[in-house]
């Protein structure tokens, strides 16, 4: 990021952040599904509802959301965003079962659907040209990278922590995006 000025360095770590816990929470919990269904119970059909709600309700929000962020600002989005999706974490980590779990977890897609639209637009709304193509590139290779790393501390967390301990890893990330906003 040499060519970028702290405050474009700003926007492009609080866009980064921001997308990212939101892909990472849609890796991270695949290796997880089996240690939930052993504690919880639900079988195949729980695992299943676990990843769906997520992706549905991102999947399905995720325009609307970009309208929300036009009409009421991309930073008063992105912190509604933020606390919403870390508060749904939390939710998902202490679930003391099935449903409660898989509300959660569509809260948190809700939430994450908030997310990746503002963050987005807040590099398009404060760069041009080359250095707006050059953030949205660094956007998108830390949003993939997150889809990346997901299964392994996913992996990680799962085998020396618990499988709760995978929806916390984002609290951390989202505690420093909402300061730096």
């Amino acid at each position: 990021m040499a060519s970028f000025s702290l405050t474009q360095r700003l926007v492009i770590i609080v866009a980064v952040l921001a997308s990212f816990v939101t892909f990472l929470d849609g890796t991270v919990v695949t290796v997880a599904l089996p240690a939930i269904s052993e504690e919880l119970g639900g079988g195949i059909s729980t695992q299943q509802w676990v990843v769906d709600a997520y992706l549905i309700t991102l999947s399905a929000l995720i325009l609307l959301a970009g309208s929300l962020s036009d009409a009421y600002g991309r930073v008063l989005v992105m912190r509604v965003g933020l606390i919403a999706f870390g508060v749904a974490s939390v939710a998902v980590a202490a679930a003391p079962d099935p449903l409660v779990l898989i509300i959660a977890r569509a809260l948190q897609g809700a939430a994450g659907a908030l997310l990746v639209p503002s963050s987005l637009a807040l590099i398009t709304a404060t760069m041009r040209s080359e250095v707006q193509a050059r953030a949205i590139g660094v956007w998108t290779a830390f949003t993939t990278g997150a889809q990346l790393v997901g299964p392994l501390l996913g992996g990680l967390f799962v085998d020396y922590l618990s499988w709760r301990w995978v929806f916390l890893i984002n609290v951390i990330p989202i505690g420093i995006t909402l300061l730096l906003l």
